[in-house]
């Protein structure tokens, strides 16, 4: 299984941490040798610079994916998403959601699939739906619209820049990396701060 996270200037360091982090490390995976690969894709092989300052080398470039049943396409907010440059990506990822392949966005990202017509037929959601359907001339998707953190639908999963920890949530039970035990313990220790939930996140690893 692949996770291919777009690295792309100005991408947005906060809106993946959570995700990153556990899949780097796969301290809470089920089976921690399982074949997994978490792969940076650029647009180019260049370095690329994040919102925060940090420089990505891309493993690999767009053209090089061979996405499979059970890989996903992460796109994380950047300021890039609605120039050309991405262009390329945003109708590689919408080409990859019709043909069945499991894309994740979240951001400025979810107004890039909206800009190449990926959510017009699509439960999902973004920052706002108003400046959603303003900025993206080719989004007819408002009745497919949810005014939630992150919206998972089928084999895509969207989410407002406010909603990290949502975001991750959703990708960790697409990818079911984790036992669902795992991931409710998680996700309700990082949203409440209750012990209770540590000690249920320690007790769903034995």
């Amino acid at each position: 299984m692949n996770v291919y996270l777009a690295v792309v200037e100005s991408l947005a360091d906060w809106e993946i941490g959570y995700l990153t982090a556990e899949l780097n490390s796969r301290r809470y995976f089920a089976d921690p040798g399982m074949d997994f690969n978490l792969l940076k894709v650029g647009i180019t092989s260049d370095d690329v610079r994040s919102m925060g300052g940090v420089v990505y080398t891309p493993d690999l470039t767009f053209d090089a994916i061979g996405l499979q049943q059970d890989d996903v396409l992460v796109l994380p907010g950047s300021n890039l998403w609605d120039q050309p440059q991405t262009r390329p990506v945003l109708e590689l990822a919408r080409n990859a959601l019709d043909r069945g392949h499991r894309v994740a966005a979240i951001c400025g990202a979810t107004v890039g699939l909206a800009s190449v017509g990926a959510l017009n037929t699509r439960r999902h959601t973004s920052d706002d739906l108003e400046s959603l359907k303003q900025s993206c001339p080719e989004y007819s998707g408002e009745s497919w619209y949810r005014k939630e953190a992150a919206v998972r639908g089928d084999n895509l999963i969207t989410a407002s820049g406010l909603a990290p920890l949502e975001f991750s949530y959703e990708v960790l039970k697409m990818l079911k990396v984790w036992r669902p035990e795992t991931a409710k313990a998680w996700f309700r220790l990082h949203k409440t701060r209750q012990e209770r939930w540590y000690h249920e996140l320690v007790a769903s690893m034995s």
